[in-house]
């Protein structure tokens, strides 16, 4: 069966041309044009990626890209206007798997789904391990939820697996480098500020004081550990 391929652009000729692509790379897709529309379509067809823009009528793909996560581990690509830094940052902190920036090549973004496809098949987790306790925070690999004091913590896939990573490798300096690697895998085509972002989101969410980080701890220009 083919994969399904969510396209979400208020520029026709830019989906037009996506979609063209795609078929021809034996793809299934679905499009739509605003951010509302993105959520109903996510939710009904059950795309294997979606494909969004950041600058959407109605929703904006932040906002499509923060609610989708809270359901879904469907990967996600933005797309986003030459120079947006910043939206790229938000973008990986809510969840998104990859960006490209406009204007881009088809074989490019054909490249980076391949990619962000063959990442999501491959557990990054040994399934003998079920379950990894520090402190108060309980990590279920198997049931991929994650409570602190019995509450469940909403996490991003990523955030997730690189939770899973540093837990797993419990008191071993871990560089960003590997990590990036590990988590998001050889072929992901961000950088390593990226790790940057999601271990502040995950003290954030799990230590008591972000700031004074108990469990996940920096190594200075190496990369982080996990202390418990």
């Amino acid at each position: 069966m083919a994969e399904k391929i969510l396209i979400v652009d208020d520029e026709k000729p830019i989906v037009d041309s996506i979609k063209y692509t795609l078929y021809k790379e034996g793809f299934d897709v679905v499009v739509s044009y605003d951010g509302e529309d993105a959520l109903e379509k996510a939710k009904k067809e059950n795309p294997d990626l979606i494909i969004l823009d950041i600058m959407l009528p109605k929703l904006s793909g932040l906002e499509v890209c923060r609610i989708i996560r809270r359901t879904y581990n469907v990967p996600i690509i933005m797309l986003t206007a030459k120079g947006e830094d910043m939206d790229r940052v938000v973008g990986l902190e809510l969840g998104a798997d990859d960006y490209i920036s406009k204007p881009f090549s088809m074989r490019e973004l054909v490249a980076r789904i391949k990619a962000v496809l063959r990442r999501a098949k491959i557990s990054v987790t040994p399934k003998s391990i079920e379950r990894i306790d520090f402190g108060d925070i309980v990590v279920d690999i198997k049931g991929r939820i994650v409570t602190k004091k019995g509450i469940p913590v909403e996490l991003s896939p990523k955030e997730f697996d690189l939770i899973v990573t540093l837990a797993e490798n419990e008191g071993r300096v871990m560089s960003r480098e590997y990590l990036l690697n590990h988590v998001w895998g050889d072929d992901f085509y961000g950088d390593e500020r990226t790790v940057d972002v999601h271990i502040r989101w995950l003290r954030e969410k799990l230590e008591d004081d972000s700031s004074n980080p108990k469990y996940i701890q920096t190594v200075r220009g190496i990369g982080y550990i996990l202390r418990t």
